[in-house]
């Protein structure tokens, strides 16, 4: 599988919702809802990615900064955001971009349709009030538990954000070698940042567990699952399949 052409997004089961892609410049999003909503999900992407770009064009630190940056009261809200889910888990703002995103086009595109799933690089935002499960199947790159391990998703009202993070596959900045750090949490925003610190913390097997103890003690974290090589370690709200 070819990261790049993000062919793991056929690992997402989309019960029966329609499916279809938008990109804007860097952010390419798979998105599936009860309707065709390409208009919608366009406008709010362009929206988002304008608040962003604005915000580091005066702000420039912002955008490179590899630890958490001061919170701005005046800041729009998907920037407060960022930097409050970034600071929690001791990371630069931009960690969490994706995630944020995902969360925010999720959020808007619930006026249009009640169930709504949007998959941003990896990062994934879920709303889904059917009676089905959502299934994630997980991309860990060369090991052999790739696409081996499925998350279950259960159906609710509240929003549900499933993120990766990976030292080997991507073209996101990672500091440890795991093949696959996923977190679970109701803000795909926090889910993002939180699965970039566990993630470069985890150089090697040993790390798997005190990595996990690590990330369930962030905040609004509901579980944590690493894959490095052939080993597995998962806590918390995750269920696997």
């Amino acid at each position: 599988m070819e990261y790049r052409n993000r062919t793991y997004r056929s690992r997402i089961s989309k019960n029966a919702l329609i499916s279809f892609q938008v990109a804007v410049k860097e952010t390419d999003l798979y998105v599936a809802a009860d309707e065709d909503c390409t208009d919608a999900a366009l406008k709010s992407v362009r929206k988002h990615r304008e608040c962003i770009e604005e915000y580091i064009r005066r702000n420039p630190p912002f955008m490179d900064s590899m630890v958490p940056v001061a919170q701005d009261p005046f800041a729009p809200l998907i920037i407060r955001e960022m930097i409050e889910a970034s600071g929690r888990c001791g990371v630069g703002p931009m960690a969490s971009v994706a995630g944020a995103i995902a969360r925010h086009v999720g959020l808007d595109l619930m006026a249009h349709s009640d169930n709504v799933i949007i998959e941003n690089g990896g990062d994934i935002f879920v709303r889904f009030t059917n009676r089905e499960d959502v299934t994630v199947g997980v991309f860990a790159g060369a090991s052999p538990l790739s696409h081996k391990v499925s998350i279950t998703v259960c159906p609710g009202e509240d929003p549900y954000g499933i993120c990766t993070s990976s030292g080997t596959v991507g073209h996101s900045k990672s500091f440890g070698k795991a093949d696959a750090v996923c977190v679970t949490s109701r803000s795909s925003t926090l889910a993002d940042a939180a699965a970039t610190s566990i993630a470069n913390r985890v150089k090697g097997e040993g790390d798997i567990r005190k990595a996990i103890d690590y990330g369930m003690a962030i905040e609004g974290v509901l579980g944590v699952l690493i894959i490095i090589g052939d080993k597995l370690g998962v806590r918390g709200e995750m269920e696997l399949s």
